[in-house]
């Protein structure tokens, strides 16, 4: 069992050759009583549901209020034509996060990665990575048990909900999560992983969470997009070689901290930000009267 980034990086190097999957699979085992394929097999779940948002998504879908939907064919029909200015994997990403996010504003089936609100960004970015890495299925299921890992830090130490913490602690926590997966799925240590973390949610401190009329829509959508792009972004310095001078723990301690120093109006409350716009005020009037 591992408390924290540290105690994770340490055992995962010292007992599981550096797998981060093999770690969580042994912590699941011995906190919950279930096998190994029992446990497996729940992942593979959240797999295929996770394939199936995104396809969903893609496809075209739009949410009962008319707030959200439609952007994720647009997104598509705009990387088929090539002319952008980031590259294909970070568009792809951005498609299938908001692609996610659309279904789940629907009411549609998703994988909360760690909440409804987040489900796109690890969806997002195993999707879209996956066959340029040329990750079996196998490699696809260990990528969410070390996301799992690094999320079930993040909840213990700090925060993964926006009502507590903010955005940072939704939108945060999942790209911090999917960067640290993506860094182990290109080869990188446990303690590149835990690096990922820290430099996702460093850049990412303080974002607040308020969503107008109070539905997981706007600007919830779009932010997803937004993580997921930061996760990639993220691991692609870690690989390089860049490290957060301020150490992991410290860093999530930081998200922690932020957090509960964030005014109620930033927390989920549709109290401020973007929800108390006059445009959003319309808007929630419009939806409920």
């Amino acid at each position: 069992m591992f408390y924290n980034l540290e105690e994770l990086a340490a055992q995962a190097t010292a007992n599981f050759g550096g797998d981060i999957a093999e770690l969580m699979i042994a912590t699941e085992m011995e906190t919950t009583n279930r096998s190994r394929t029992e446990i497996w097999a729940q992942m593979e779940e959240n797999l295929r549901t996770m394939e199936h948002s995104v396809a969903e998504g893609v496809a075209g879908v739009h949410s009962r209020t008319g707030l959200t939907g439609g952007d994720a064919p647009r997104m598509n029909a705009y990387i088929e034509k090539g002319d952008f200015f980031c590259g294909e994997t970070v568009l792809t990403a951005v498609r299938n996060a908001i692609a996610v996010n659309e279904v789940n504003a629907r009411m549609g089936l998703i994988c909360a990665t760690p909440t409804a609100g987040s489900a796109g960004c690890l969806a997002a970015v195993l999707t879209a990575v996956r066959g340029q890495l040329d990750l079996s299925h196998e490699d696809q299921v260990k990528f969410l048990f070390v996301a799992g890992a690094i999320g079930m830090v993040i909840a213990n130490n700090a925060s993964i909900a926006g009502a507590e913490g903010g955005c940072q602690a939704e939108v945060g926590s999942a790209s911090a999560m999917a960067s640290a997966a993506l860094v182990q799925a290109k080869g990188g240590s446990p303690e590149d992983a835990t690096q990922a973390v820290a430099i996702v949610l460093k850049n990412m401190l303080g974002l607040i969470c308020d969503p107008v009329a109070g539905l997981v829509e706007v600007p919830c959508v779009k932010r997803n997009a937004m993580g997921a792009s930061q996760a990639l972004m993220s691991a692609d310095m870690v690989l390089a070689g860049i490290k957060s001078i301020i150490p992991p723990d410290e860093v999530v301690n930081c998200m922690y901290q932020v957090g509960r120093a964030l005014p109620s109006a930033f927390r989920e409350t549709a109290e401020g930000g973007l929800a108390a716009t006059p445009t959003g005020k319309r808007l929630m009037q419009e939806i409920f009267g």
